[in-house]
């Protein structure tokens, strides 16, 4: 099959022409997940049943359901409530993106939430009752120890799932969003090419998942300057007799 580049170029140009949309599901859903997952996490670490339970439940529901149900929920069940038809969110609700990024804000901050709990678990007791002794109130001790300590350990798992919101963005054609999937779609019904259109849009999303790689790469190296020169110092240290 002889592979036509003229058409491959004009389809990657209109292609990235919808990668705006695509980036503003990604961005909006990641960070209203992120606050989302806050809240549950604070619930979930909660020592409140009624609060601890929410949590645990809202986390079964929004992990163990599929995200393509949960987005059609959102965007055809809501509408079938009197309640929010009439009330102020219904201009808001019943347009295709504001939907989308509700149900990706919903799923991701279900997944966020059990990602952040692992990395604040994962703190050693030591730092905290060390921060105790010197004095500092919770809101120090959560600023200057206990936040920073758990994104460290939460942030490899948290680029993988950044990674799965941005293919999870793909779904949003399924209720007319036209980001960089659905006007491949649209492509594909005009020209019937569709190994080629596909081509295109993968390599789009995987030029952005990589640079979304290289970002969080870009942070762990922040946040963990002590490793590397742990490192460089175990490079630069001579080898003894023996070793």
């Amino acid at each position: 099959m002889a592979i036509d580049l003229a058409f491959l170029s004009d389809t990657f140009l209109k292609l990235s022409a919808a990668l705006p949309v695509t980036l503003g599901l990604f961005i909006c859903s990641f960070l209203l997940g992120g606050l989302l997952a806050l809240g549950i996490l604070a619930m979930r670490m909660s020592s409140w049943r009624a609060l601890n339970g929410f949590a645990r439940g809202y986390i079964l529901v929004f992990r163990g359901s599929p995200l393509m149900i949960q987005l059609f929920l959102v965007y055809y069940g809501l509408g079938q409530f009197g309640v929010i038809r009439h009330s102020f969110m219904w201009p808001l609700l019943r347009e295709p993106f504001i939907c989308a990024v509700l149900a990706l804000s919903l799923c991701t901050a279900a997944y966020t939430a059990e990602i952040l709990r692992g990395g604040l678990l994962a703190i050693p007791v030591g730092q905290i009752e060390a921060g105790r002794a010197c004095g500092m109130s919770r809101w120090l001790l959560l600023r200057r120890i206990i936040a920073p300590v758990m994104l460290r350990y939460a942030l490899p798992a948290y680029s993988t799932e950044a990674i799965l919101l941005v293919k999870s963005t793909a779904l949003a054609s399924l209720v007319t969003v036209w980001d960089v999937t659905g006007v491949a779609q649209q492509i594909i019904q005009r020209t019937y090419r569709t190994m080629e259109v596909f081509l295109c849009a993968a390599a789009i999303y995987l030029i952005l998942n990589f640079i979304i790689v290289q970002i969080y790469a870009w942070l762990e190296r922040r946040l963990t300057p002590h490793t590397r020169q742990s490192s460089r110092t175990l490079a630069l240290k001579p080898a003894t007799k023996g070793e």
